[in-house]
């Protein structure tokens, strides 16, 4: 009996020290040891939202930069296999794109590039509400790490490949115009337009041309030059932004802005020759027909047309496209998270 009572005393006593301490802290403004929960790693609340914002970001920022970077695609791809000067094949796009835009908007071109960016910046996006969504941070929280860069090149890399072999095939130099040693391109229209007439025609027997092949390099050389631009685009802008001297840029928002504009560009300087090169091994064929000193020499001559001629293909893809979709994304997801 003696010890049952003991017993009892001491749990009376241990209550008693628990409800005075527990009080202690409400005094103090602090939560209860016994009664603290854990903090919720993740927060899906208005998760259906913020896809929808990711969606909208991704798509407006698709339609307002595809239509340029379509035409100067198609200006790059026919600069390097026939020659052609790129403003002129611009300008010819573009009245075509003014005269009879459904007709633009509705070709595969546009809608191969469409596709390819609008499925980048969507990745991204995704990529970001996923973080933020089970680290519980705020929805319009931006990921820089790894994972990002991974899951952005692979969806891009992939597309973007399909889409240089069916560009590569559309607009670059038919099996005809392809021998390994014809390292000159004639670029003069009006003999192009004249010059079936004067040549004999064939036999009916003669075989059909066969379908030129991407080489296996030149899919290599795109994927590096994919990942590299795609690092360059959506890792580092976040990463040097805050080291933008205040004299350019006094906002955090500028700063990021800049940084957005000048990676993606100044990383063109590395990425145009794997570009052109992989271009050329389609070009003329087969890719051990041509010594490589013949190939470099292709690649100097259109090095710097090619390379500023990109970069005013990623600074609408991922300075302008970038921007618009970080800049709508954020607004949106302040509005979302305030109930708006």
């Amino acid at each position: 009996m003696s010890m049952n009572r003991d017993a009892v005393v001491q749990d009376t006593i241990l209550t008693m020290a628990t409800v005075k301490q527990e009080r202690g802290q409400e005094r103090q403004g602090q939560a209860p040891s016994t009664r603290s929960t854990t903090k919720p790693t993740w927060n899906t609340k208005d998760l259906g939202k913020r896809l929808g914002v990711d969606v909208a970001s991704a798509a407006t920022a698709g339609v307002l930069t595809c239509p340029l970077i379509t035409i100067i695609d198609r200006a790059i791809m026919e600069k390097a296999s026939k020659g052609f000067p790129i403003g002129q094949t611009i300008n010819n796009c573009l009245r075509s794109m003014i005269a009879r835009p459904s007709g633009f908007f509705f070709s595969t071109p546009f809608i191969l590039i469409y596709t390819l960016y609008t499925s980048t910046y969507l990745t991204a996006n995704a990529i970001d509400t996923l973080k933020s969504t089970t680290h519980n941070e705020p929805y319009n929280a931006i990921d820089t790490g790894l994972p990002k860069f991974f899951a952005t090149t692979i969806v891009n890399m992939t597309i973007c490949v399909y889409k240089d072999a069916r560009f590569a095939k559309m607009f670059g130099a038919s099996p005809s115009e392809s021998p390994a040693r014809n390292s000159t391109i004639n670029t003069n229209l009006v003999a192009r337009k004249y010059s079936s007439a004067l040549r004999a025609p064939h036999p009916p027997s003669a075989p059909t041309a066969p379908t030129l092949q991407i080489p296996k390099v030149s899919y290599g050389l795109f994927c590096l030059r994919d990942s590299i631009t795609i690092w360059a685009s959506f890792n580092i802008p976040a990463l040097i932004a805050p080291s933008v001297p205040d004299f350019l840029a006094s906002s955090s928002t500028m700063k990021s802005s800049i940084a957005q504009f000048a990676c993606p560009a100044a990383m063109q300087f590395a990425s145009t020759p794997m570009h052109l090169l992989g271009l050329d091994l389609y070009n003329r064929q087969p890719a051990g027909g041509l010594r490589w000193t013949e190939r470099v020499a292709r690649i100097r001559r259109d090095y710097v047309p090619s390379c500023f001629a990109r970069m005013g293909k990623i600074v609408p893809a991922y300075g302008v496209g970038g921007v618009v979709n970080v800049r709508m994304r954020d607004s949106l997801m302040k509005r979302v998270e305030r109930g708006e």
